[in-house]
């Protein structure tokens, strides 16, 4: 009996070195392509790579001076706006003060022809009179007052004494007078001393009752040549 037929249904081929061989290729060659293949790629792709590395770091550098000179420029436009508001504000002051210096020059040059005319050769000559009884309101409810005395009538006389004064005005629907003592708020107010030679200018500060509006102003002055009494209109703000 011979060997095949010992062995049915089986067929023994002896390996071939070939095959090995055959698989060892392909096994070994598909990674050597694919590792070739992809350094022919990165070969071809490094100049394009280090352009655009080159190109990202330009970009880079132009954000940065962008964004510096963007943050300067910002910088530059509120420092501009804040010179703007301080020179607005200053201006207005300017302005303010010089429109208050105008109202002070008015004044004061028509003080000076007040003057001239009084003491001047073609001043009217009188005696001991009120020139002028001004009433400006103050912080906390109370008047500010400045009357004005004048005489010329003889100059090298000194005219003194002291000066009171009542507001007249209406008080509830009905005429009422507040008198020296309650302008002064004290039971018994001392009169305000003057002494000049030619015109003399007193202040103080008053208080009107609540509700008060007041119209004229009667003051009286007591010195050594007896006693003088002057009735003016009232010269303020009106009451609120």
């Amino acid at each position: 009996m011979s060997q095949s037929s010992e062995h049915a249904g089986f067929i023994v081929v002896p390996r071939r070195a070939s095959d090995r061989l055959r698989r060892w290729a392909v096994g070994l060659g598909w990674p050597l392509s694919l590792l070739l293949l992809w350094g022919w790629m990165v070969w071809r792709a490094e100049p394009a790579l280090t352009a655009l590395r080159a190109e990202h770091a330009r970009l880079e550098l132009e954000h940065a001076e962008v964004s510096q000179a963007l943050e300067r420029a910002r910088q530059d436009v509120a420092t501009l706006r804040r010179s703007d508001q301080i020179s607005r504000a200053a201006n207005v002051d300017v302005q303010q003060t010089l429109a208050e210096r105008d109202e002070e020059i008015a004044a004061l040059r028509a003080d000076v022809e007040f003057y001239e005319r009084l003491v001047g050769a073609t001043g009217q000559r009188r005696g001991l009179t009120v020139h002028a009884a001004e009433f400006q309101p103050e912080t906390g409810g109370s008047w500010r007052y400045a009357i004005t005395l004048t005489q010329n009538l003889n100059r090298a006389a000194v005219s003194s004494g002291r000066m009171r004064f009542a507001v007249e005005g209406v008080l509830g629907g009905a005429l009422a007078t507040v008198d020296w003592n309650a302008l002064r708020q004290a039971d018994d107010a001392p009169g305000q001393e003057y002494s000049f030679r030619y015109f003399q200018r007193l202040d103080g500060s008053i208080v009107l009752p609540a509700g008060f509006t007041p119209q004229r102003v009667r003051v009286t002055l007591d010195g050594g040549g007896g006693r003088a009494e002057a009735s003016l209109p009232w010269q303020g703000p009106a009451v609120p």
